[in-house]
């Protein structure tokens, strides 16, 4: 998912649509079926999450690897949604497309989802520990998590809900002492 506030403001209208073309033809159950198994995919596949981002691959290359992939594994109209955003080029925002769309079916369902992206792949324990320690937060166990690598962070957490976002990264510690650095030096 993209960390970047315009991809994840591009990202939000695609989501909204999906969950409300679900909603209107009471198909939200296939379809966030389908979204969690697309997720899932690209989790396991990353070969398939970079080919998809890749803009050097044409339109007609991802939409016959879609085919391949998923051969029949979803539904038409999850399908024709992920054709629309090969077509308008949006398919590198995929993974954010599903965090915000899988947000408002469990805002719908009076979940919670969280993001968290750390500098390393977290062991089944560490992420143990992070989803017991936010369900203790939040009070409630009907929580979705997403868990994602980016090594830019250096070391540390950064945990994303609802646009808010708790930033325990190496990364944004060193921004704010380089800023403390800058105004004192200033002075």
């Amino acid at each position: 998912m993209s960390k970047n506030p315009v991809a994840l403001k591009v990202a939000a209208p695609y989501a909204r649509a999906l969950f409300d073309f679900g909603k209107e033809t009471g198909t939200l159950f296939e379809i966030t079926a389908d979204v969690q198994n697309i997720q899932d995919l690209l989790f396991k596949s990353k070969e398939l999450a970079k080919c998809l981002q890749n803009p050097l691959i044409s339109s007609e290359a991802k939409q016959e690897i879609l085919v391949r992939v998923t051969d029949k594994m979803m539904n038409q109209e999850t399908f024709q949604f992920l054709n629309t955003l090969i077509r308008r080029n949006r398919i590198n925002l995929l993974s954010t497309i599903i965090f915000s769309y899988l947000e408002l079916v469990y805002k719908t369902a009076n979940s919670k989802a969280f993001q968290v992206v750390s500098a390393i792949y977290l062991s089944g324990s560490q992420k143990l520990r992070v989803i017991n320690k936010i369900r203790s937060i939040t009070g409630t166990d009907r929580v979705m998590f997403q868990f994602i690598v980016d090594e830019s962070l250096i070391g540390g957490l950064l945990i994303r809900n609802q646009g808010k976002v708790i930033d325990y990264s190496i990364k944004n510690k060193l921004k704010i002492l380089a800023k403390q650095l800058d105004t004192v030096l200033e002075i």
